[in-house]
């Protein structure tokens, strides 16, 4: 591959992670979620699952374990985490999402689920498997981090 094509390939998809973003971003505010920010969203989907410590929140959006706990802290005031004893460790708390916080979470799916049918409109049914199937390999556990 040529630079100028790793360079093409390497705009086209930071255009279209940023458009996503941007998109699904748009549509949770539009929805009633308009205190949460793309951050907020990238924490969610690390929360989900079972939860998480601060520890590996940080971890998962690369910041600092201060950065991490005052994320936190504004998720805690704005009602869509709480904070909880963990189930193994006693001296780590477990932070979880809220029924706000999953509500939120469900809201970026369905967005998340009207953009990319978008892209299927586009590229057709047989390329966006392809497409998943080449990204899946390229990255296949993330994890997703914020640029911001």
């Amino acid at each position: 591959m040529q630079n100028s094509d790793a360079l093409a390939l390497t705009a086209a998809l930071l255009a279209a992670a940023g458009d996503l973003t941007r998109r699904i971003d748009e549509g949770v505010r539009v929805r009633g979620f308009s205190d949460v920010r793309p951050a907020h969203g990238f924490a969610f989907a690390r929360l989900a699952p079972d939860g998480a410590t601060v520890t590996e929140l940080a971890a998962h959006l690369g910041v600092t374990k201060q950065a991490a706990s005052q994320l936190v802290d504004e998720l805690v005031r704005k009602g869509y985490v709480e904070r909880g004893p963990h189930p193994v460790d006693a001296r780590a708390r477990l932070v979880v999402l809220t029924e706000r916080g999953w509500a939120c979470t469900r809201v970026a799916e369905e967005v998340a689920v009207e953009a990319v049918r978008g892209w299927g409109d586009v590229l057709g049914e047989g390329e966006m498997s392809v497409l998943r199937d080449c990204l899946g390999r390229i990255a296949p556990y993330g994890p997703i981090r914020p640029a911001w």
